[in-house]
């Protein structure tokens, strides 16, 4: 039996597979690209071409692909064969530096926002050679960033790349500030844990609203859901269990660094955590992940269902972006820290997060934004639509003190000396987790808790990163120019601290008291993603990317229209299906069931038996038959009325269409209890949420 070790990466031209393979000036001038960010000559290109052909040959590839990750959410590839002809017919098996560094896919039919014609086909990948190529399925992956033929960026991997150089840039200026000459750049870095749900495939087969959109638009909750908490940390199931085998073993050999599982909150539901890895790594890990527990699930008659509210009733699924800054050297610039220059240092890098997601807090709201995750944010299982930041009580009280200038105990421990305040060294786990927190300080990272859980990690991290950039740049501007940097930085810190003070809740979020707080300290609370969205182009935002080099105005305005756009599709998908299932489905069904009821009733009464129970039932099916009826024809009539302005129509979808939807579903699913369950017409919540066993 194979060890994980022996395997582990098999399918990765990693760097073990580069210095073996190419020679040495090449693998020098490879990595040099690699770690600095510098263009790669085409010479060079050729090389490593030809050493990565070869490679994949021998592990069984016959093509080779541009991965990208266009602004559908998902990933895209077009495969090419390695063969070329040669003189007396036959082939040979080619790829040259030129395929290696840029393809030309067809980019007329993927969104974009308006920044190109539909007539306007020409796109073009660019290699990213930070992201390790791969073998998927015998194709050579090479991931790629997307753009168009004028040089816009259609894709989530080319602004990500670019908020990385940005803060990179502005990290390492503050860096040199504290003595930091050594280092040549500053990488964000992210774990993303990913929850999911597993159901039976021969019940998701015969649920069309799970086909179509991803969620049960319908279904009666069933006697158990997730009260006796169960389910959470329980015993895998045989079935899940031998799917998250399998899964493992493919991830490791792609050199994604899985680390845990387990079972979740609600029945059926799951989580994976991968060990951290440099933020767009991690972002195509993700889409990697998430791709294979799909195609994984169907081998063992499984569906794997990546939606953020699937089920009502139980807890939804969500995405937790664990973020930090580390340097090339490994240095952690979130981490406290033993020593008094650490601190300061520390605390410098920790503000500049909490001014940056104060100040922005509206683009990090966007980033977890859409149709889906609007069902599960502030619903008591998902941190609220508030953007807040939890840092625990013990650097609270270090804020608070470096704030009213008073000196802080820590039973003997050293103190470090910043004007006139003070800060002791801080243990790694200084607190309890907050689960109800957005974003939370968990010892030497941030947590993101918003993110759903079908969402690309990548939107979250540009807007991350560009606003902390920007923050650095701002402090840099100030300390560069110092003439007392001691007094100047203790200024910044704690000027920092009291104007945005008011981003930090350490309290409960689910509470109901947090959201008038949270008003009073004139924090956002932009509930759903038609509210959320306009932010987008907000002139202070627009300024925000243009100055960082993150977007262009017109790559900014593609986004939002993008943005809206997708809200609107995907709650008219769920209109019509929510539509076609009630009047094919449920209604039909009702309707025959009353019929049968009917014709037992006048059985029972010519035989002098009571009838009581059937009558009651008869009532209840025909008012509801009735509603039912009235419901769906008034949505039906609601989609006709769409607003042509796509700001007016989305908002439309929000107050109009979705409560009808909703009202339509109370009906039906309180019908369902009325019906005998062998004539319902689709899977219940019990044979989904319990059918894996």
């Amino acid at each position: 039996m194979k060890q994980v070790q022996d395997y582990f990466g098999c399918l990765v031209f990693d760097d073990k597979v580069m210095k073996s393979r190419l020679s040495s000036d090449v693998y020098k001038s490879l990595r040099k690209t690699i770690d600095n960010d510098t263009e790669l000559d085409l010479s060079v290109a050729n090389s490593v071409a030809q050493a990565m052909k070869d490679w994949a040959v021998e592990n069984g590839a016959t093509h080779y692909t541009h991965w990208f990750q266009p602004m559908t959410g998902t990933t895209a590839e077009k495969h090419d064969s390695f063969i070329s002809p040669d003189a007396d017919g036959r082939v040979i098996m080619e790829f040259k530096g030129k395929e290696l560094v840029k393809g030309e896919p067809d980019a007329s039919s993927f969104p974009s926002g308006g920044l190109r014609a539909t007539a306007e086909a020409r796109g073009y990948t660019a290699w990213d050679p930070t992201s390790y190529a791969f073998i998927k399925d015998k194709c050579l992956c090479i991931p790629t960033a997307f753009c168009s033929y004028g040089g816009e960026a259609l894709d989530k991997k080319t602004p990500l790349l670019r908020s990385m150089q940005a803060l990179s840039k502005q990290a390492i200026r503050i860096l040199k500030l504290f003595g930091h000459t050594d280092i040549k750049n500053v990488k964000t870095t992210v774990g993303p844990e990913q929850e999911y749900f597993l159901i039976d495939k021969k019940y998701y087969d015969k649920r069309p609203d799970l086909i179509y959109t991803g969620r049960t638009l319908f279904g009666a909750m069933s006697p158990k859901g997730q009260e006796l908490d169960d389910h959470y940390f329980g015993i895998i199931k045989p079935r899940v269990q031998a799917f998250m085998n399998e899964l493992n073993e493919e991830l490791w050999k792609l050199g994604i660094l899985a680390k845990t599982e387990h079972n979740e909150v609600a029945p059926a539901q799951h989580e994976l955590a991968p060990i951290f890895s440099t933020t767009n790594v991690a972002a195509d890990h993700n889409q990697i992940t998430m791709e294979l527990m799909q195609k994984i699930a169907k081998k063992h008659d499984l569906v794997c269902l990546l939606h953020e509210k699937p089920f009502k009733g139980v807890n939804g699924s969500g995405k937790h972006n664990n973020w930090s800054m580390s340097t090339n050297t490994g240095l952690n610039l979130l981490e406290p820290g033993a020593t008094p220059w650490d601190n300061a240092q520390f605390l410098l890098f920790l503000v500049s997060v909490i001014k940056a997601v104060d100040e922005y807090q509206d683009l990090l709201r966007i980033s977890c934004a859409s149709a889906s995750n609007d069902f599960r944010l502030g619903a008591n299982e998902a941190p609220p639509a508030i953007i807040s930041i939890f840092l625990g009580s013990e650097l609270q009280n270090v804020l608070d003190h470096i704030e009213t200038g008073k000196a802080l105990k820590s039973n003997g421990s050293s103190f470090l000396k910043i004007g006139a305040d003070v800060l002791p060294p801080l243990p790694k786990d200084s607190t309890d987790r907050n689960r109800t927190s957005p974003f939370a300080f968990t010892g030497n990272k941030f947590e993101f808790r918003a993110l759903g859980s079908s969402d690309s990690i990548s939107c979250c991290n540009i807007m991350l990163n560009t606003a902390v950039a920007q923050v650095l740049k701002e402090f840099a501007d100030t300390l560069e120019k110092s003439t007392d940097f001691d007094k100047d930085l203790h200024e910044i810190i704690k000027d920092t601290i009291i104007k945005h003070k008011r981003i930090i809740f350490n309290g409960n979020g689910y509470d109901e008291a947090w959201v008038s707080e949270a008003k009073k300290r004139g924090l956002l609370n932009l509930a759903s993603t038609p509210e959320a969205l306009p932010y987008y182009i907000d002139p202070k935002n627009i300024k925000l990317f243009k100055d960082n080099n993150i977007y262009s105005d017109a790559e900014i305005h593609a986004r939002y229209e993008i943005g809206q756009e997708h809200y609107c599709k995907v709650v008219n998908i769920e209109a019509k299906t929510a539509i076609d299932m009630t009047l094919k489905g449920y209604l039909p069904t009702i309707s025959k069931y009353t019929y049968s009821l009917t014709k037992n009733i006048e059985m029972k009464k010519n035989l002098a038996i009571d009838t009581t129970y059937e009558e009651a039932e008869l009532n209840v099916l025909s008012n509801g038959l009735r509603d039912a009826f009235v419901e769906v024809t008034s949505l039906k009539g609601a989609l006709t009325h769409i607003p042509s302005k796509i700001e007016e129509a989305s908002l439309y979808y929000r107050n109009k269409v979705l409560p009808k939807m909703e009202s339509l579903r109370n009906i039906i699913d309180s019908l369902e209890e009325h019906v005998d369950k062998e004539v319902w017409p689709y899977p219940t919540y019990g044979d989904l949420l319990f059918g894996v066993r």
